[in-house]
């Protein structure tokens, strides 16, 4: 008789915590041996010379803490300037999961109405004729327009200010006058533009600007000490150098502005800041179980039909196998956030080449654990051969090596 359910369940689990001991070193939680970061490297470095990166920085979260930090390649080409944990990359659209936990936490405290019309919060924007509610705009069903799959109208006005659209406000002059693309809840429909609304009707529910509401309830309370919305008009030191491909040659990107749509990719921070936002997920220490269990839950179109994003976030798998991500990509960047919340395990990458596939960049090293990452193979893994390398652990270490810190 072959092993059942529940104890392939449990096998895998002990393979699991087996592994985690055989990766860390004895005294210090979660914390990778020199063989098993030998491991990382590499498997960094090589995808980083297939995709011909300039600069990347990789954070590993293992048994709900911080693992490993690491740069890679240069923050500035030409100027010969490496990329430390001291580098500021842009993180793109993962700034949508921040916004996506700064509207859940006002909903649980029944600040916003996820079912309200959105015109409610913000009568600035224009009646479209149709029902658009936060929970629209959280999924990407609002019919909102993106970049170039519709009709995009700027609204011409004079500002007051130089630099106007730091308002989330008046950041709807960006695209308000637009048309919408389809009705809400008809489709999937990707949109930056609807995560503006959306901070727009944030800010108009928590009373507070949307920046100062991220600050105080999600980036002070977690320690985070570099991230902070990428205003172009401020010096902040550290910043990475974008790069492109351009036939065939490897150049610097263009420095864009991109303060007016700060929900929807206007953040930056070090590798710290971002590995650190993923373990305060892993924790659960944003939001309350039910509401993760809500921001989590894959969002169904009017007509029932699935998709894999629910509220800020790409959803795949369940129970023990969810897997909870998202990327980022504009100029000077590319990013990607991968968590197995009930595995305690995840990886973020940040890169400042704009030819970057965030996606393979981080699958590299998702892949160097696959138990962690549910995925099986009759082909011998890099895990395979750490686990050779480091057998002789005894579970005395294993159990030093897996007790909690508080380091960040």
């Amino acid at each position: 008789m072959g092993p059942t359910h529940l104890q392939l369940t449990m096998a895998r689990a002990a393979s699991a915590a087996l592994l985690l001991c055989l990766l860390c070193i004895p005294g210090s939680a979660a914390e990778l041996t020199a063989k098993a970061t030998a491991l990382v490297d590499k498997a960094m470095t090589e995808e980083m010379g297939k995709q011909a990166l300039v600069g990347a920085a990789l954070g590993v979260i293992l048994d709900g803490e911080i693992a490993y930090l690491k740069g890679y390649g240069l923050a500035d080409r030409e100027a010969a300037v490496p990329v430390t944990r001291k580098t500021l990359f842009r993180w793109a659209s993962i700034s949508k999961s921040v916004t996506s936990v700064a509207a859940m936490q006002l909903y649980e405290k029944g600040l916003l109405d996820l079912g309200k019309d959105v015109r409610t919060y913000v009568p600035e924007f224009p009646d479209k004729k149709a029902l658009i509610t936060p929970r629209d705009l959280l999924c990407h069903q609002g019919g909102i327009v993106h970049y170039t799959n519709g009709e995009l109208i700027r609204t011409q006005r004079e500002y007051e200010t130089e630099n106007p659209f730091e308002s989330v406000i008046l950041a709807l002059d960006t695209f308000k006058e637009s048309p919408l693309v389809n009705q809400p809840g008809e489709k999937f429909s990707y949109t930056t533009h609807g995560f503006i609304l959306l901070s727009a009707a944030i800010e108009r529910a928590g009373k507070e600007k949307f920046a100062s509401q991220v600050r105080n309830r999600i980036i002070l309370p977690l320690g985070m000490t570099t991230m902070r919305p990428d205003y172009q008009w401020k010096t902040i030191p550290n910043r990475a150098v974008g790069y492109l491909r351009k036939k065939g040659k490897v150049i610097p990107s263009t420095n864009t502005d991109v303060s007016w749509k700060l929900a929807g990719g206007g953040y930056l921070s070090n590798i710290d800041d971002l590995a650190i936002f993923a373990r305060a997920l892993i924790h659960g220490k944003l939001v309350k179980p039910e509401t993760e269990k809500l921001m989590w839950t894959p969002q169904k179109l009017k007509s029932s039909k699935p998709t894999t994003y629910a509220y800020g976030f790409s959803i795949n798998g369940m129970g023990a196998e969810l897997q909870v991500a998202h990327n980022g990509a504009q100029e000077k960047t590319r990013t990607r956030m991968v968590i197995f919340p009930r595995k305690r395990f995840g990886v973020v990458v940040m890169s400042n080449s704009e030819h970057c596939n965030s996606r393979k960049l981080a699958g590299a090293i998702v892949d160097t654990f696959p138990q962690l990452a549910g995925k099986t193979s009759g082909k011998t893994s890099r895990l395979e051969t750490g686990n050779r390398l480091f057998q002789k652990r005894s579970e005395t270490l294993c159990a030093r090596a897996l007790r909690p810190s508080d380091r960040p």
